[in-house]
């Protein structure tokens, strides 16, 4: 039997393959040969990085114009259509999408809360946080609305996960995506919605009103003060955006 011939897509997608193991393999090649040429020399760190910038002025490369240092966020608005529609889906969503986003928890650890970490006794509740990111555990605070609906989900229920399946179970990081992305498309936000950038919205809300950056930090549990400074420019660009929109229509 002749041999088939590979249609134009499967050619296409073998040379993008073949081009990608490349172009692996060639940097692959390239840091070996570095390596061997600075262990030749006995090059310090200072030493390596000067032939670095060196190497990048001659050959005229350039950093790319504009580096991406702010997180995309959701506006307060957003995030009321966003809940509303999670509501609508059902009440059990609604409050989860809600929590998510008011104790600014990654998907990660949000699914991994469980009843006795709501501290509901505490002035104002408290939830902790445990299985976090780089082992940064913590207490974050909840508002009492937000308790109060806690409790009344609850019930009489004093163990498991806050929220659970129909088999008594914890939720996956997978449907929680899902799940904000259903809320996001049923409230015509057009934006890509994941739980990540709810926590990046929080965190822009609470310092558009003014928390200081340093417990912003301890709120999203950043190791890293740095790591939280990214959102403080988010919340800067959208002072400007407000700024001048908030005059260009004062001017018309």
């Amino acid at each position: 039997m002749p041999p088939q011939k590979a249609t134009p897509k499967q050619v296409k997608v073998r040379g993008q393959n073949e081009s990608a193991n490349s172009s692996s393999a060639s940097l692959g090649e390239v840091i070996q040969d570095t390596l061997k040429l600075w262990k030749k020399h006995h090059l310090s760190y200072d030493q390596s990085k000067h032939v670095v910038e060196q190497v990048r002025k001659t050959m005229g490369l350039k950093p790319p114009s504009e580096r991406r240092r702010t997180v995309d966020r959701l506006d307060t608005l957003e995030i009321e259509r966003l809940i509303g529609a999670a509501y609508q889906q059902s009440s059990r969503q609604g409050l989860m999408v809600k929590t998510l986003f008011y104790t600014g928890t990654r998907v990660s650890e949000f699914v991994q809360i469980e009843v006795t970490d709501v501290h509901f006794d505490l002035e104002p509740p408290q939830v902790f946080i445990r299985h976090a990111k780089g082992g940064s555990d913590g207490y974050v605070p909840i508002l009492p609305t937000l308790a109060q609906e806690l409790r009344t989900h609850l019930g009489s229920r004093k163990v498991g996960y806050l929220f659970e399946s129909n088999r008594s179970d914890r939720y996956s990081a997978r449907f929680i995506q899902k799940m904000v992305k259903s809320a996001a498309l049923k409230a015509g936000i057009e934006k890509q919605v994941t739980p990540h950038r709810l926590r990046a919205s929080v965190a822009t809300l609470l310092l558009d009103r003014g928390m200081p950056l340093e417990q912003v930090q301890k709120f999203l549990r950043h190791k890293r003060i740095a790591t939280t400074q990214i959102y403080a420019q988010t919340s800067l660009r959208g002072m400007t955006e407000s700024y001048l929109r908030a005059l260009q229509e004062n001017k018309a």
